[in-house]
């Protein structure tokens, strides 16, 4: 179901989504740059049912958001908090999101050049293309239920990707050691992977 139409179901409880988002909504086109939300400071008017589950998919009350154009559009209104909140921000309003793990999934990437000349670009679920590098930090953290290594990309402010499982594995083939430790270069940034105590308490 579309969030127009768990919108229209919504709308017999008087509780609508903001007037500014659904603005928003009906100007959806095929696409939505990011905005320039770090730069403004509405009133928090609370939170709405939506969440981003683990596998990147949007959820309004409960129904997948079918239409990638209004995904786009969330996500280039959404930030998270220095508390950790994920908040959908306008010049207006900003209200509170849930959000799984990452609100965005690394999908794809091209890698160029070799060692410290090494640029790694991905592309996430929301057609982002970035470029690792000291602005747009890989960060390894080990998961604690398997302990394997899940990679994160910073794609802007605090919003990061998850790389899926299968570009983990590939980005991971990648990995060269410098000064005794094993990571990533890209960027000219180099990313070290968690170390054997870091990946495996106690060992």
């Amino acid at each position: 179901m579309v969030l127009g139409a768990a919108m229209e179901r919504e709308e017999g409880t008087n509780r609508k989504l903001p007037a500014s988002l659904a603005a928003l909504m009906r100007r959806a086109g095929e696409g939505a740059p990011a905005r320039p939300v770090d730069k403004w400071d509405p009133p928090h008017c609370g939170r709405i049912d939506m969440r981003i589950a683990a596998d990147g998919t949007w959820f309004y009350m409960g129904s997948p958001i079918g239409r990638p154009a209004l995904v786009k559009l969330f996500a280039s209104v959404l930030r998270r908090e220095a508390d950790g909140e994920y908040v959908l921000v306008t010049p207006v309003e900003k209200i509170g999101i849930s959000v799984d793990d990452a609100p965005f999934l690394a999908v794809e990437m091209a890698a160029e050049g070799r060692g410290e000349a090494r640029r790694i670009t991905f592309r996430t679920n929301v057609d982002d293309l970035v470029t690792a590098d000291e602005a747009h930090p890989l960060r390894f953290a080990v998961e604690a239920e398997t302990l394997g290594v899940k990679p994160y990309l910073g794609v802007r402010g605090r919003l990061e990707a998850l790389l899926t499982r299968a570009l983990a594995h590939e980005l991971l083939e990648l990995a060269e050691e410098r000064d005794g430790r094993l990571g990533v270069f890209s960027g000219g940034a180099f990313f070290p992977l968690p170390l054997p105590q870091e990946e495996f308490p106690g060992a």
